[in-house]
């Protein structure tokens, strides 16, 4: 009987002994099957980022791909008149009452601001910049922001030199220097230029030919005048042509206008305003991918 005993408690040992190690191991699995979701969830997470990443990195290509592919393929509409720098159509396509926006000594301070106000108005515009301000990576990286908009990019000399003053080897190097650093920084040489001032000689007029460009000055523009570096008083000026405070009594808003501003807080300021002027007056922004170029 006594045997007997031993042997039921024994069983019951064995059997609880048994139990615990099922558990021991069911609880092992199922951390180890935690374990393994946790790092497919970890890893789905990481591949679902990375094709984030991959996609508007692809995305932004084809952004950049479309805009190159525009400026390649479309045919010109206007030209720009060599005599008074206004837009002129030159087939049927062409609307008359049309005017272009210039923005010169980009990119310093306000010019990615005045881009993003340009792209959500869907308004087109010529950038003229400045070496100098591409002299460092924070630079080149606005002027990269900038082009990948989609806004053309024109040639102002590297140092804002005022040309007549230097001898025609700075000349030269002003306006060739500008486009190799243009050139270098988003792969493609301006097709537009613009002196300081507006002050060209012959010389500057040839090497910019030479180099491809198209030369062009302005019709008008007030933002450099003190009484209109203010917002309000700037809008005024450039959507009625008018500039009573610098003696322009009479409008200077015609047809294929072409409208110089600046990279300046208060043009910044006034361009959403500009633009919408413009548009309620009747005139259609230029798109500068459709101005004829140098062959």
């Amino acid at each position: 009987m006594k045997n007997k005993l031993w042997l039921i408690l024994a069983v019951a040992l064995l059997m609880t002994a048994c139990v615990d190690m099922t558990s021991g191991a069911k609880e092992e699995t199922e951390q180890n099957n935690d374990h393994e979701k946790t790092e497919e969830t970890e890893k789905d997470t990481v591949e679902t980022s990375k094709n984030k990443s991959e996609n508007n990195a692809n995305e932004e290509k084809q952004i950049e791909e479309k805009q190159g592919n525009k400026k390649k393929t479309a045919e010109p509409v206007y030209k720009i008149d060599e005599e008074t720098s206004s837009v002129v159509p030159v087939n049927e396509q062409g609307n008359e009452k049309i005017v272009l926006l210039t923005i010169d000594d980009a990119p310093d301070t306000y010019a990615i601001e005045m881009a993003k106000t340009l792209k959500d108005l869907d308004a087109g515009a010529i950038f003229f910049v400045n070496g100098h301000f591409l002299d460092t990576s924070e630079g080149e990286e606005k002027l990269k922001k900038i082009h990948n908009m989609g806004f053309e990019i024109g040639n102002h000399t590297y140092n804002h030199a005022y040309l007549p003053d230097v001898s025609t080897g700075k000349q030269e190097k002003e306006i060739v220097s500008l486009n190799d650093k243009i050139e270098g920084i988003i792969g493609e040489r301006p097709q537009f230029f613009r002196a300081p001032n507006g002050a060209n000689t012959d010389f500057t007029k040839q090497v910019a030919k030479d180099e491809g460009m198209v030369t062009m000055n302005w019709t008008y523009g007030y933002d450099y005048f003190e009484p209109y570096m203010d917002a309000k008083k700037l809008t005024e000026a450039m959507v009625t042509g008018k500039g009573p405070e610098v003696d322009v009594s009479h409008s200077l808003l015609n047809p294929g206008a072409n409208l110089l501003m600046h990279d300046r807080e208060w043009t910044a300021k006034a361009l959403e305003d500009i633009v919408t002027g413009l548009r309620d007056k009747g005139y259609e922004i230029a798109d500068p991918a459709l101005l004829k170029t140098i062959e």
